[in-house]
């Protein structure tokens, strides 16, 4: 980690600021009331999600399909906020108000008379098309319907209802009652008063809230992807995967690619069936390595969730590469963080390119709020203005990369993105 870059403090602030801003959308726009949201799905995220409204004093009314379901998610809201009365962070008579406002429901009708209704449902296209269609026939005039979706397309979703301008995203990040970023995802056909309404109830539920246009995986996921296509094709080429997180710990992340897998669980999406090995993670999940849930995922973990890199893990990737051919070499520190972070950057020209994120500077908001980059940079974009897009355009062809052309042409011409 280095001293900070000269102004990130300044930006970051400016930069959050500004993210509120929608360009063609007037300040004096009129806002809709929300008085009551209506929350479909009492798993994590569902429950993440309905305690920012709970406790900045909003109703809410959550649906679950089963009660053992619906019992399991409040008695985890009612965990949470018990956790943060004995840390201190809020008083006892407070977190019972916020529970009081919860009327948590098997009933899908009961939704009716919320003003804003937020889908927490698997992330499957036709699961989120059907619980629209659903809701389109229940709710009332003038109501603003929201996926929480990660990566998933917002015009088809609004395709299932026959109001796609009152349709548009709210993707909450894990734990969402904790996580500032809020990704709000603005379809071809979102109402501006819609639009307007939700960021400004995102600060008032104490989110950071970031516009993004519809594309796979919005901003921030879809600039995490080629980080991890290049985490995983360094590890194949012979880099120590131990290597690849400790590169992003040094530059300031609280965490890397790999430590990140065995968080969120490497079996995450994984098929079950321990004789179909198609995939490193298929691979890891069928000797038990599943994460840090079960002491085992890329790293061994003690008691106290030390890690410690593993011989097998070694063993199963060098295996992988020997079937995939690839010849194996040291690769250091410097060549796995150029790697890892320049092909963020010519993704993030892209996702300026095509009018997903409307400035550089809202990328840097998304990456910093939602994504842990370091703070010292002053985000992404801001970095890479700061080492020189020269810097990272050489980068990315000595690596045989792909160059953004909106990357190139301001690199030629000595331009930054802010």
């Amino acid at each position: 980690m280095s001293d900070p870059i000269p102004g990130a403090k300044e930006h970051i602030d400016a930069a959050r600021t500004l993210a509120a801003t929608i360009d063609d959308i007037p300040a004096d726009t009129q806002l809709l009331p929300i008085e009551r949201v209506g929350v479909i799905g009492a798993g994590t995220m569902g429950g993440g999600i309905t305690m920012n409204f709970l406790t900045a004093g909003i109703p809410v009314t959550i649906v679950e399909m089963t009660q053992e379901a619906l019992d399991r998610g409040v008695a985890t809201m009612r965990k949470n906020y018990e956790n943060t009365v004995k840390r201190g962070k809020m008083d006892a008579a407070l977190a019972e108000a916020a529970m009081g406002r919860l009327n948590p429901t098997l009933d899908f009708d009961a939704l009716a008379q919320a003003d804003l209704i937020i889908e927490a449902v698997y992330e499957n296209m036709d699961v989120k098309k059907e619980v629209f269609g659903r809701i389109d026939k229940i709710a009332k005039p003038g109501a603003i319907l929201a996926s929480n979706t990660s990566y998933l397309d917002i015009d088809e979703i609004a395709s299932a209802t026959s109001r796609p301008e009152s349709v548009l995203g709210m993707h909450f990040f894990s734990p969402a009652n904790v996580m500032k970023l809020l990704e709000v995802v603005r379809g071809k056909a979102t109402g501006k008063a819609q639009l307007a309404t939700v960021m400004a109830l995102s600060v008032k539920i104490g989110k950071v809230p970031v516009v993004s246009g519809v594309c796979h995986g919005f901003i921030g996921n879809r600039m995490l992807s080629p980080r991890q296509a290049q985490a995983h094709a360094l590890i194949m080429e012979g880099a120590n995967y131990w290597d690849v997180d400790e590169a992003l710990l040094e530059f300031g992340f609280p965490m890397g690619p790999w430590q990140m897998a065995d968080l969120a669980g490497v079996d995450i999406g994984w098929h079950r069936d321990p004789n179909r090995i198609e995939s490193l993670r298929d691979a890891l999940c069928a000797v038990g390595r599943w994460g840090q849930k079960t002491k085992k995922g890329f790293y061994d973990y003690d008691d106290n969730r030390q890690r410690t890199p593993s011989d097998e893990v070694k063993a199963i990737i060098a295996d992988f590469a020997k079937k995939e051919g690839k010849p194996q070499r040291s690769i250091d520190r410097q060549e796995i963080r150029e790697r890892l972070l320049y092909p963020m950057i010519s993704e993030g020209a892209l996702i300026l390119e095509e009018g997903i994120s409307q400035r550089a500077s809202d990328i840097d908001t998304v990456w910093l709020n939602g994504y842990g980059w370091p703070a010292w940079t002053g985000g992404p974009m801001f970095w890479a203005d700061h080492i020189g897009l020269k810097t990272v355009v050489d980068g990315l062809e000595k690596h045989g990369l792909p160059v953004a052309p909106l990357l190139a042409k301001k690199a030629a011409a000595g331009e930054t993105f802010n």
